[in-house]
């Protein structure tokens, strides 16, 4: 029995180390001259759609940030779709010059509430070219609306801009989750758009043409409708594209307890993929489509995960039975380490010092570690009720850009 289960552990270190490799190989691609987007002179016509639950706090600020982009302002039109509101969310979208999409259907999710936006928009105008899609609590650099158009008109009918945080020195869990998307942001979404790969479809922040859109159509069945949208692009062969300039300032959670909420949402709606294109996605990669092996080993990220930790756990069980290991203590340091050194590499390629990220830096490991329940709970859950998170970091874009230039300035 114990050479059984020596033999298992093995064959799950080395697939284990291979999703490193794997990883490791993509992420090395960052460091290839960017891939650039060339500017236009072109313009075309965008409908920013922002569903709101209750984010009376937060959406002015958005709603303010998107007047003072710098683009005709005649191109482009603010919608708000107030679902589930109780508050005056719907009276400030107003005040700040926002159309209203009505609805009197019950939203459940946040795909339902762009699935029925997508819909209203086409039933009752025909003349924009593109939709932008941002959560309410976001606040928008100036360029973003520019930057998405050069994306349009380069012949990318999907892209993604960059995630920046709002609030990334509240609490360590609110810079964990700033160092995450800085690392999501480079290796993952920058290094796939240097070597001509699609990126992900990151919940907010990003574009999808009206031509893609009613041709290929938008029926999420998932809870994370940005990944399966995402997964759909991989099989029918369509690239993201990575819009650096285009830069979206989230609202991060700042507790244990929000942060599981949310997180529980992202694995269950990930395995819901899963179980729903892996056969697709396996097909489509047999054939070689890349993009589609890609996506698969991302679906898989929960699922392995608790995998690599039984395995470990069994490890250290083992060590414990036939004398401590110094391998395994090892191991564990590297990790450490390595965590620590990715997370100072993407704040200094953004720009950041390090000393206001040292809570991030430091608990980042036992941020990812705290998946670890998560995955297990959410491989067992099937649905999970859309519950809202509360937001509530009122903050200007002048503010946003006046701290990030004092930053950078520093760094």
């Amino acid at each position: 029995m114990l050479k059984l289960i020596v033999c298992i552990l093995e064959i799950i270190d080395i697939l284990m180390i291979l999703y490193g490799i794997y990883y490791v190989i993509i992420g090395i691609f960052v460091f290839l001259k960017e891939k650039k987007i060339k500017k236009t002179n072109a313009k075309n016509r965008f409908a920013i759609i922002i569903p709101a639950r209750n984010e009376e706090k937060v959406i002015g600020n958005l709603l303010d940030s998107l007047e003072k982009q710098k683009y005709p302002k005649e191109l482009y039109d603010v919608f708000v779709f107030p679902n589930n509101c109780n508050d005056k969310t719907r009276e400030i979208a107003i005040e700040n010059n926002a159309k209203i999409i009505e609805c009197s259907k019950k939203i459940k999710s946040k795909g339902e509430a762009l699935k029925y936006s997508f819909k209203y928009l086409n039933d009752n105008f025909n003349c924009y070219d593109a939709f932008i899609i941002f959560d309410a609590d976001n606040v928008v650099h100036p360029q973003f609306i520019e930057k998405m158009n050069d994306a349009l008109c380069s012949g990318y009918q999907l892209a993604q801009g960059y995630r920046d945080s709002k609030n990334p020195h509240d609490t360590w869990i609110s810079n964990c989750y700033t160092l995450y998307y800085m690392i999501q942001n480079h290796f993952f979404n920058r290094a796939r758009m240097n070597i001509g790969q699609s990126s992900f479809i990151n919940g907010t922040g990003f574009m999808i043409a009206k031509e893609r859109l009613y041709k290929k159509g938008y029926n999420p069945k998932s809870m994370t409708e940005d990944i399966e949208l995402s997964v759909k692009c991989a099989i029918n062969n369509e690239e993201i594209a990575f819009v650096r300039e285009a830069i979206t300032y989230d609202e991060q959670i700042t507790t244990l307890k929000e942060s599981f909420k949310q997180r529980m949402r992202w694995s269950i709606g990930t395995n819901q993929c899963l179980l729903n294109y892996a056969p697709n996605l396996i097909q489509e990669g047999i054939k070689g489509k890349l993009n589609c092996i890609d996506a698969l080993i991302f679906l898989m990220a929960p699922t392995l995960q608790i995998v690599s930790s039984i395995a470990f756990a069994l490890h250290i069980i083992l060590a414990i039975i036939y004398g401590i290991s110094n391998d395994i203590l090892s191991s564990i340091l590297s990790c450490y380490l390595t965590s620590i050194a990715l997370s100072i590499f993407a704040i200094k390629s953004n720009n950041k010092r390090i000393k206001d990220n040292l809570k991030g830096i430091l608990t980042f490991p036992i941020f990812i570690l705290t998946w670890i329940p998560v995955n297990i709970i959410a491989l067992w859950k099937r649905n999970y009720k859309w519950e809202r998170i509360e937001h509530n970091k009122g903050i200007t874009i002048e503010k946003i850009l006046e701290c990030n230039n004092q930053e950078i300035k520093s760094a």
